[in-house]
């Protein structure tokens, strides 16, 4: 029944909208899914589906930082105008890694990495490192996105390209970045959260193209699970960063420790 698989996309798109701004992994959480709340389309209807339910999530940052991201505001004075538009200049930076390599080796990531003991990975080594962080302890060099130079950007970049590989999570990989460059873990997660405009639009607008055609009820498919990753992201982005004020990241590390090894001994010794 095509309800059924309404439902499943509504599941899909809460799933998207939690994971995608929390460091855990959105895509890792949705092929994970997948495995047991299977889509009844083809495969590469779901290949395009979990990249493009994002632009629901994009849609909610734009939402709620209008007013910061917007370099025309004439609410803002000649100063604020121009340190927007480096911000800007920082953002488009920052996304040119993981533009590059996701143009040239899009396909390869979808037919080879795409495996549950590639997240199961991911998820592990990502969490060990945001334990590594945090106990650091260091005091923050970077408290405002003008402190951030145009290096820092582009490193935090290099960070974003390796959450390419599934299981990774782009804002973890990029939050974790950010951080051991000494950003503050506001401006970490704020900055992860601007740098996904570009490259979830970039990667949404290929998916999309290359998808030859779709049919009305795949569309349907789509746009429910982008409606519903828009308004769960608008409620996650305000928890996270209202969260971050009292508290670390220890506790997504802890948990993508956890649910890697989950992974690990579902796949090895349930699932073949």
């Amino acid at each position: 029944m095509f309800i059924i698989e309404i439902l499943k996309a509504i599941f899909l798109g809460i799933v998207q909208g939690i994971t995608e701004w929390l460091p855990i992994s959105s895509t890792g959480h949705l092929i994970l899914f997948n495995e047991f709340i299977h889509l009844n389309f083809s495969d590469e209807f779901f290949n395009m589906f979990k990249v493009v339910i994002q632009f629901g999530s994009i849609l909610a940052v734009l939402t709620l930082y209008f007013h910061k991201l917007n370099p025309f505001s004439f609410k803002k004075t000649p100063h604020e105008r121009k340190d927007t538009v480096l911000l800007w200049v920082k953002v488009l930076i920052a996304t040119v890694p993981a533009g590059i390599i996701g143009l040239l080796f899009d396909d390869v990531i979808d037919s080879t990495l795409s495996t549950p003991y590639v997240i199961a990975a991911t998820l592990i080594i990502y969490g060990v490192l945001f334990l590594i962080a945090e106990s650091l302890n260091r005091k923050p060099k970077i408290n405002s996105f003008a402190d951030m130079t145009y290096t820092t950007a582009l490193i935090i970049g290099v960070f974003q390209m390796l959450a390419l590989i599934p299981g990774t999570s782009r804002s973890g990989a990029t939050i974790v970045g950010a951080v051991f460059l000494g950003c503050s873990r506001f401006v970490a997660a704020e900055f992860s959260f601007f740098m996904a405009i570009p490259v979830m639009f970039g990667a949404s607008l290929l998916k999309l193209v290359r998808m030859p055609s779709m049919t009305g009820p795949e569309w349907i498919i789509l746009l429910v699970g982008m409606l519903v990753a828009y308004v769960v992201s608008v409620f996650v982005i305000k928890f996270l960063m209202d969260y971050i004020k009292k508290h670390d990241f220890k506790v997504f590390g802890y948990y993508r420790i956890g649910l890697g090894i989950l992974v690990l001994i579902v796949f090895l010794f349930f699932i073949k």
